[in-house]
């Protein structure tokens, strides 16, 4: 077994591994999320990075021109945004389907790529595109046509992650990667701590109480899942880093789509139903137009 382990490509096996820690960082998220706020979750998910690249910062000053400052505070809403939608549905649907939600955001990336960064959007691409949309109505199933607050929020999990993902294209030619990942991790820590402080002093409707919810003091064995949440989340941002500098981003990009299946094992472990045959078949369809995109990359 560790003879084949050793035997495959380095990157690959990184990405295997970021995957299954990212799944398992949703599931203890799920389990907190039953139990805490969205907001409180995501500010315990973003604290740990804060401190570790706040660490590596001090270790090792940045280096960077600078310039985009308003694009860089862009990078950090949009994924703190994105990351607060996605703790809050898992509270509510199944983990698996809040994943492929959130795996949508290479599709997105694609489009925002093509509109705002004159990038070319080859007839793979747009096949692709179209099909991720069909996953997305097959897994959302509206009622009516009309789409609920969770599938809502899961489909803005996608498109707020890839709008930060487009940003940073942008970024790098300017910043110094912990400078760009500091800007998510830093916004995701302040913004729900301001958020949880003036709760008290707004009366937010429905839609939104998501970004509106009192402090809960965690107990017991909750530190200890808040604990996993991070090291886990914390560990995949190192693995995935790691297997991009290794091996090529479209090979990459397409074992990251492990993911969701590792998403969905631990959550029938955890008690979510088995998807039913058009949800799964919504699954499948996003992952194809996922790996179709990040094939396109090889």
């Amino acid at each position: 077994m560790k003879k084949y382990l050793l035997g495959i490509d380095r990157g690959i096996l990184y990405m295997l591994i970021a995957s299954l820690s990212f799944a398992v960082m949703g599931g203890f998220a799920k389990v907190v999320s039953e139990i805490l706020p969205a907001v409180e979750v995501t500010f315990f998910r973003n604290v740990f990075g804060v401190a570790l690249i706040g660490y590596a910062i001090y270790r090792s000053p940045l280096k960077q021109t600078g310039g985009k400052p308003l694009l860089l505070l862009f990078r950090g809403v949009m994924g703190f945004a994105a990351l607060l939608a996605y703790f809050y549905i898992i509270a509510y649907i199944p983990l698996g389907e809040a994943v492929t939600y959130n795996k949508t955001s290479p599709i997105f990336v694609a489009i925002f790529a093509f509109l705002f960064l004159g990038e070319k959007l080859p007839g793979s691409a747009v096949f692709a595109v179209l099909l991720g949309f069909v996953g997305i109505l097959l897994i959302a199933q509206p009622q009516g046509g009309v789409f609920d607050k969770y599938d809502l929020l899961g489909i803005f999990s996608g498109l707020g992650a890839a709008l930060a993902y487009a940003s940073i294209r942008e970024l790098r030619q300017y910043y110094d990667t912990r400078a760009i990942v500091m800007s998510f991790m830093g916004v995701g820590t302040v913004a729900p701590l301001l958020l949880m402080l003036t709760t008290p002093y707004v009366n937010p409707p429905q839609e939104l109480d998501f970004m509106f919810a009192a402090f809960v003091m965690p107990e017991g064995i909750l530190w200890f899942y808040i604990l996993m949440m991070g090291l886990s989340a914390t560990l995949s941002q190192v693995l995935m880093t790691k297997a991009y500098e290794h091996t090529k981003a479209g090979i990459v990009g397409t074992v990251s789509y492990s993911n969701i299946v590792f998403a969905l094992i631990i959550g029938i472990l955890l008690g979510d139903p088995i998807p039913d045959i058009w949800t799964f078949l919504g699954i499948l369809l996003v992952i194809t137009s996922g790996l179709i995109v990040a094939l396109a990359k090889k």
